[in-house]
């Protein structure tokens, strides 16, 4: 996916393929990108008329799309007051980072056991990704490529249900650092923090990656909910506050 006019965000959470997608997927993936972007800032209303009509769809497809988010626990929706993008305080960061760390280890083990040789260097290339993005020293640029290799190693499992809950949990990880801080921040060593990852994958070590995973989120934990404890030099960037504009995501004759 190629997107021509959209707030910057990695490709992760849309990489799924889906075949003759409908307006209502297409629409799913715009409001989940938006909010993985930060265009659809955490807490936030989401004006049903006003974003149909810069999405350029009807408000049918709109609500049914926008009810899918509320199934993944991107959007709330509360009687009276409408839809919101959910917010997750640092209380939820260790329930969220132990549903994705049994997501990443189950699917490190299936990787391990089946991955091909094409997968497995499908996740040399996301982290190869990581180390570019690590020499330009942009914290949004270093946190996408830091997902993305983490889904595209789930995604070497090949369990598309694994896969599909990491799409969800990679977004709520985001939504979850926009949440607690001001600032969006990495680990300024995070190629290298990786780099054992894809070592143990390509060695076919399952207890070495499991670990590796492990100590990786267990540290990813520490940096969200006490960020003046963690020992681990970090890279910041204000907080995305982009205007909640989107464009349309086909030509509207198309819908």
């Amino acid at each position: 996916m190629s997107p021509t006019s959209r707030a910057p965000h990695s490709a992760a959470p849309f990489l799924s393929p889906v075949t003759r997608p409908s307006t209502v997927d297409l629409i799913t993936r715009e409001l989940r990108d938006a909010i993985y972007s930060g265009a659809l800032r955490v807490g936030t209303p989401i004006r049903e008329v006003e974003i149909a009509g810069q999405l350029g769809v009807s408000r049918g497809p709109f609500r049914e799309a926008a009810q899918r988010l509320v199934q993944e626990g991107l959007l709330t929706a509360t009687p009276g007051r409408g839809l919101r993008v959910v917010t997750i305080g640092r209380d939820r960061i260790p329930a969220l980072y132990a549903a994705r760390t049994s997501v990443e280890t189950t699917a490190a083990r299936l990787a391990v056991a089946r991955a091909t040789d094409p997968e497995v260097a499908s996740v040399r290339a996301a982290y190869d990704a990581l180390v570019s993005a690590g020499a330009s020293q942009d914290p949004r640029r270093i946190g996408d490529a830091d997902l993305t290799l983490h889904w595209t190693l789930v995604a070497a499992g090949g369990n598309p249900w694994l896969l599909r809950w990491m799409t969800t949990l990679i977004v709520e990880v985001r939504v979850a650092s926009f949440t607690v801080s001001d600032e969006y921040a990495v680990r300024a060593d995070s190629p290298e923090s990786h780099e054992i990852l894809v070592d143990r994958l390509e060695a076919r070590d399952a207890d070495g990656l499991v670990a590796a995973i492990t100590t990786n989120l267990e540290e990813a934990v520490a940096r969200l909910t006490a960020p003046q404890e963690a020992a681990v030099e970090t890279i910041e960037e204000p907080h995305p506050v982009p205007p909640p504009r989107l464009d349309p995501i086909e030509p509207t004759g198309l819908l």
